[in-house]
């Protein structure tokens, strides 16, 4: 990656990870990530403000080492998340000067991730302000998105507010700024649905305070930054809102196809109402494209097949995620087949529901079959769709 200018004595010094395809063993990155690195260089003293990963440590010090810079004053963290500290060690180790400005938790996860010693730190809260001449840092302290440690680094002079993780986006490009930003949308979505959906009320709270900042930058760690603030900030208010869409998502595992009978007869019924559903085979789909999906959606339909008296371990997988991702899903459905513990069969729907205390949704009339499904099993499932329809109307 090259380094790119920001502003008058403001770089970009990240490094761009084109062919990383899984984030925490995971999440799918179909478009890679990036690191982003920023060293901001004040008429008196110089910041940079957060590292990169250590895998790219090779490429993020070049990029370092290219500016001249004779000392170093202050390394900014504003998260502990090795993908954005793992650098830190080489960077004191090139400027041992260097004093690490950071908030108390960070500091706290930064000494237990990376062993740095106590004297090298600085800490800061949202009362904070420091000078590096003719610029000034000032920070805004925002845990929970995504960790209990997050903070913003706020240059006010140039009206540029370093988020951090808060409104990235995992894509690799060479463009600074998000220039396409269609296909910026799409993956800072998928970003949202991915981390921060499980925080929405502090996403909105911070989402707000952006809105009400006088911002013409705001620089991410992942991707692109954005020079037309409004347009993340409007997508952040859309995404974390209490409102739900009229969209019905339908997980769902079949061995021998009983369930997929059911799932796309269900599909059937509500395309026909005009209801935009959406079907997810797991064991074959994108674990993020159903997160993108649990966005928007008003209504999930979690379907299963029966393996050793209990849902499919895929299926269980799935309201796992559901679970952790919190989504905004008024109303939840189970619908599957089984074939020998008839007994246990028509209460999948209520084991599923069990493994998502998360989810504040209410249950609609779950639909099982043992074995193939007939008739009977066609016109529950018709009134499932009647349901959910008069559901989301309302």
């Amino acid at each position: 990656m090259a380094v790119l200018k920001v502003k008058d004595d403001i770089f970009s010094i990240g490094a761009i990870d084109w062919h990383r395809h899984l984030f925490d063993q995971l999440i799918p990155l179909p478009h890679g990530t990036s690191y982003n690195s920023f060293l901001v260089k004040g008429s008196e003293k110089t910041a940079l403000i957060d590292t990169a990963y250590a895998p790219k440590l090779n490429e993020f010090l070049s990029n370092l080492k290219k500016l001249q810079i004779d000392r170093l004053d202050y390394i900014v963290a504003n998260h502990a998340e090795p993908d954005h500290s793992g650098a830190i060690p080489a960077v004191l180790e090139i400027h041992p000067e260097a004093k690490i400005l950071t908030n108390a938790k960070c500091k706290e996860l930064l000494q237990a991730h990376l062993k740095i010693s106590e004297d090298k730190f600085i800490t800061v809260d949202n009362s904070t302000v420091i000078s590096l001449g003719n610029k000034t840092l000032k920070f805004m302290i925002s845990p929970w998105v995504h960790w209990p440690d997050t903070m913003f680094t706020h240059l006010p002079e140039d009206k540029i507010i370093f988020t951090c993780d808060f409104m990235g986006s995992h894509i690799a490009t060479s463009e600074l700024y998000a220039v396409n930003e269609g296909a910026v949308y799409e993956a800072a979505k998928r970003y949202y649905a991915e981390i921060m959906m499980p925080f929405r009320p502090q996403v909105k709270k911070y989402s707000e305070q952006l809105k009400n900042m006088d911002i013409e930058i705001i620089a991410p760690s992942h991707g692109p930054l954005y020079n037309r603030p409004e347009f993340i900030i409007s997508a952040y208010a859309d995404w974390a809102s209490d409102k739900a869409k009229q969209e019905v998502i339908i997980p769902y595992v079949t061995m021998y196809e009983s369930t997929g009978k059911m799932v796309y007869h269900l599909f059937d019924r509500l395309m026909e109402k005009g209801i935009k559903v959406t079907p997810f085979n797991l064991p074959e789909s994108d674990l993020g494209e159903l997160a993108v999906a649990m966005v928007d959606a008003n209504v999930i339909v979690l379907g299963t097949s029966m393996v050793l008296a209990a849902p499919h371990p895929a299926a269980v997988y799935a309201a796992s995620i559901i679970n952790s991702l919190k989504p905004k899903a008024k109303y939840f459905s189970a619908i599957g087949s089984y074939g020998w513990a008839e007994q246990l069969g028509d209460k999948m729907g209520e084991q599923l529901k069990g493994y998502m205390p998360s989810l504040r949704a209410q249950m609609l009339t779950p639909v099982f079959s043992k074995g193939l499904p007939g008739r009977e099993t066609f016109n529950k499932l018709d009134e499932l769709a009647d349901e959910i329809y008069n559901k989301i109307q309302e």
